[in-house]
C-alpha cells in the first residue's frame, strides 16, 4: 500500500507536459523576425557590465589577457547556449528553461526551474532599476540620492535600503506599461537601444585602438616600481605595489588569473535566454530562436573582447580603474570629450538589460499559470494586444516595491543560481532527448524543421523497422547493434545523465572544497574517471536521426561539458546565497503541493485518461506520461537517408 502511495506520487511528480508544436494558432502575437531576437538577446546580455567589469577583472585577476578570459567564458556561454537554440528548434513555445525541462524530466523540475527564473528575473530587474536610477543620478549631479536621504533615509541595515529610491519605480512602470502596449513596440524601443549601445561601444573600441600602445600588454615591474621620471608613473606610486602588478607581461597574475577572470566573465555572457521565451511571438520560431542565440552571444563576444582589448592597450592595467574604467581611460589618453558617449552608452545599455529582464518574465509566469503550475489568474492575456496581462502587471509590481525597499546586493547572487541551474537543466534535457526512440504518435510531435512538415500517408503507414533482440546485456550497452534509439539504450542514457548530475555534483563540491589536498585529489581522480566511463556509455548509444533546424554538435561532449561549467560556477557560491536559496524553494514547494500539483494541466489530462486503454511499445503497457517523455520529434514518415 505504501509502495504503491509512493509510486503514484512519484509518477505524479515526474509527469511531463504534452506539447503540440506544430500548431500554427497562439493566444499571443506572433510578430517579431529574426532581428528582433538578436536585438533582444544583445540588449539583455550586453548590459552595462561591457563599461564596468573589463576593468575590475583586468585590474585584479587577468591583466591584458583579459581578452582570453573573456574568450574562455564567451565558449562555456556558447555551449548552453547551443543547447537552448536545439531545445528552441524542437519546443518554439513560450517558457524557456521551465518548458524545455517540463517536457523531458517532468513537472516538478520543471517548476523547480521556472521558480527560480522569476526568482532571477525580479531580482535583476530591481538591481537594474537601481542601477539605471543612480548612473542618471550622478549625471545630474546627485540631487536624487540627495533628496531621498535627507527626507526618506530608512534604518534597517542589511534588510531595507539606505533610502527608498523612488526614481527607479518610476522607470519599472513606465517599461511595464511599454510591455503592457504590445511586444512589437517593446522590440522597436530595445532595438533603438540596442543599436545605440553597439555604436558607442563601436566607437570606443575604435578609439582605444587608435590611442592604445602595445606597450602596455608587455609591461615590466621592475621598470615600473623604479621608475622616478615618468609624470604618469609617479601620480600612481602610491597606488603601486609589487602584489598590484604581478608578474608583468601579457598574463601579469598566470593562468590562474585568467580562469579567475573567465569564470568572472561568464555571468557577463548571462541573458541570452530570454530569446527562448519568445517561442509564440516569432514569426518562424524554428529557425529564428537559434539564429537569435548564436548571433547573440557572437556579438557580444566581439564587444566584450574589443572593449578589454581596448581599454587595456590604452591604459596600463595597474591603474585602471574599476567602477569607471573606461572614462578614466580616455582622461588617461586626453580625450574627455568620450567620457559623454561613455555615459549615453551605459544608459542604453542599462536601459535594454531592463527590458531584457522585464521582458521573459511575465512569459515564465503566464506559462506556469496556463499550465496550472501557479495560480490561474495570472494568465489572462490582453485582447487587444495580446500580451500577459496579469502576469507583466504582477512581475512589474514587484519588482518596483523590491527596487523601492530593498538592499538587493545580498540578493544578486541568487539570479546565477536559478540562471546556472536552468543552463544545467537545458544540456541534461538535450542530452535526454536525443537518445530517446521516436514514437508512433501524431498526438505528441515536435517541431519539425521543415516549413511544410511531411505528412504520413492516408493509411499511417510507419517504417519501423523489426529491431535485434533488445535485453540488458553488458554487450547490448557497450555495443548496441541498432541503429536507431530503442527503448533500452533512452532507458540506458536516462541513468547515465542522472548518474553524471550526481558525480559532476560531487566533483564540484570537492574540487570547492577541498582545493588540492591529498584527499580531494585522490577522490576527484575517481570521479573522474566514473564520469568518462558514464560519458563512454552513452557516447555508444544510437542517436536520434530525426531532421531539426539546428542540432546541438559533439554530443554527449557538448552538453557534458556545460552542465560540468555551470554546476561547478553554482558551487563556488557562499553558504549564505545556498541558505536563502533554500528559503525561496521552501515558499515555492508550499504553491506548488498546495495548489500547483492539484491544479496542473497534465494532472487533469491524466485523469481524464484514467479509463483510456495505455499504449505499447514492443508488446509492453506504457503510461500517457512515459509515450509523452518519450515523443522526441516529428515521427518518421520513411526512410531519411533516402530524402
Amino acid at each position: 500500500m505504501i509502495l504503491a502511495t509512493l509510486k503514484g506520487i512519484g509518477k505524479q511528480l515526474l509527469r511531463v507536459k504534452v506539447v503540440d508544436c506544430n500548431a500554427e494558432d497562439s493566444r499571443l502575437s506572433r510578430c517579431l523576425n529574426t532581428f528582433d531576437l538578436v536585438a533582444l538577446g544583445v540588449g539583455s546580455t550586453l548590459g552595462a557590465g561591457v563599461y564596468i567589469l573589463a576593468g575590475a577583472v583586468a585590474r585584479d585577476s587577468a591583466g591584458p589577457a583579459i581578452v582570453l578570459s573573456f574568450l574562455i567564458a564567451a565558449f562555456a556561454s556558447v555551449l548552453a547556449g547551443l543547447c537552448y537554440a536545439e531545445f528552441g528548434a524542437r519546443v518554439p513555445k513560450t517558457g524557456s528553461a521551465y518548458l524545455y525541462s517540463y517536457v523531458t524530466v517532468g513537472e516538478l523540475w520543471a517548476f523547480i526551474t521556472g521558480w527560480n527564473l522569476i526568482l532571477s528575473y525580479v531580482i535583476g530587474t530591481s538591481s537594474v532599476a537601481r542601477a539605471w536610477s543612480a548612473t542618471f543620478d550622478e549625471l545630474i549631479g546627485g540631487h536624487i540620492e540627495e533628496f531621498c536621504r535627507r527626507y526618506m533615509t530608512m534604518n534597517a541595515p542589511g534588510i531595507l535600503a539606505e533610502y527608498p529610491d523612488i526614481f527607479a519605480v518610476f522607470i519599472i512602470i513606465a517599461l511595464t506599461a511599454l510591455l503592457i502596449f504590445g511586444v512589437k513596440e517593446s522590440a522597436l524601443v530595445t532595438k533603438v537601444f540596442t543599436c545605440v549601445n553597439v555604436l558607442v561601444l563601436l566607437f570606443m573600441i575604435i578609439s582605444g585602438l587608435v590611442k592604445g600602445n602595445l606597450k602596455n600588454w608587455n609591461l615590466k615591474p621592475e621598470e615600473i616600481l623604479n621608475a622616478t621620471s615618468n609624470s604618469s608613473l609617479n601620480a600612481s606610486d602610491s597606488r603601486t605595489s609589487a602584489e598590484s602588478l604581478g608578474a608583468g607581461g601579457f598574463m601579469p597574475f598566470g593562468i590562474n588569473g585568467v580562469l579567475s577572470g573567465a569564470a568572472t566573465c561568464f555571468y557577463a555572457f548571462i541573458g541570452f535566454d530570454c530569446i527562448a521565451t519568445t517561442g509564440e511571438e516569432v514569426k518562424n520560431p524554428q529557425r529564428a530562436i537559434p539564429i537569435g542565440i548564436v548571433a547573440s552571444l557572437l556579438i557580444c563576444l566581439l564587444a566584450y573582447f574589443g572593449v578589454s582589448a581596448a581599454l587595456t592597450l590604452m591604459m596600463p592595467y595597474y591603474l585602471l580603474d574599476k567602477n569607471s574604467p573606461l572614462p578614466v581611460a580616455f582622461t588617461y589618453v586626453g580625450w574627455q570629450e568620450a567620457t559623454y558617449a561613455v555615459a549615453i552608452g551605459s544608459l542604453c545599455a542599462l536601459s535594454t538589460s531592463l527590458l531584457g529582464s522585464m521582458f521573459p518574465m511575465p512569459r515564465v509566469i503566464w506559462a506556469m499559470a496556463e499550465d496550472g503550475l501557479l495560480f490561474k489568474c495570472l494568465a489572462k492575456i490582453s485582447p487587444r494586444t495580446k500580451t500577459p496581462l496579469t502576469a507583466t502587471i504582477t512581475s512589474g509590481v514587484v519588482a518596483a516595491v523590491m527596487a523601492f525597499l530593498l538592499d538587493l546586493k545580498d540578493l544578486v547572487d541568487l539570479m546565477s543560481i536559478g540562471t546556472l541551474l536552468a543552463y544545467t537543466l537545458v544540456a541534461a534535457c538535450v542530452l535526454v532527448l536525443r537518445y530517446q526512440p521516436e514514437q508512433p504518435s501524431v498526438a505528441y510531435e515536435m517541431a519539425n524543421t521543415q516549413d511544410e512538415p511531411e505528412m504520413a500517408d492516408s493509411k499511417g503507414n510507419i517504417d519501423i523497422l523489426p529491431q535485434p533482440d533488445d535485453r540488458f546485456t553488458v554487450n547490448n550497452l557497450l555495443f548496441p547493434s541498432n541503429t536507431e534509439p530503442s527503448p533500452l539504450s533512452g532507458f540506458a542514457v536516462n541513468i547515465c545523465t542522472s548518474i553524471l548530475g550526481v558525480l559532476v555534483c560531487v566533483f564540484s563540491v570537492v574540487a570547492v572544497q577541498g582545493r588540492l589536498a591529498v584527499w580531494s585529489v585522490s577522490v576527484l581522480a575517481v570521479v573522474m574517471v566514473a564520469c568518462f566511463i558514464v560519458i563512454f556509455i552513452v557516447w555508444r548509444q544510437p542517436q536520434s536521426k530525426v531532421k531539426l533546424a539546428f542540432k546541438v554538435p559533439l554530443l554527449p561532449f557538448v552538453p557534458v561539458i556545460s552542465m560540468f561549467i555551470n554546476i561547478y560556477l553554482m558551487m563556488q557560491l557562499d553558504k549564505g546565497t545556498w541558505m536563502r536559496f533554500a528559503i525561496w524553494m521552501v515558499l515555492g514547494f508550499f504553491i506548488y503541493f498546495g495548489y500547483g500539483i492539484r491544479n496542473s494541466a497534465e494532472a487533469a489530462l491524466t485523469r481524464s485518461n484514467t479509463n483510456t486503454p495505455a499504449c505499447a511499445i514492443m508488446g509492453e503497457p506504457m503510461a500517457t506520461e512515459k509515450k509523452a517523455f518519450l515523443h522526441n520529434t516529428q515521427i518518421a514518415t520513411g526512410d531519411y537517408e533516402d530524402s
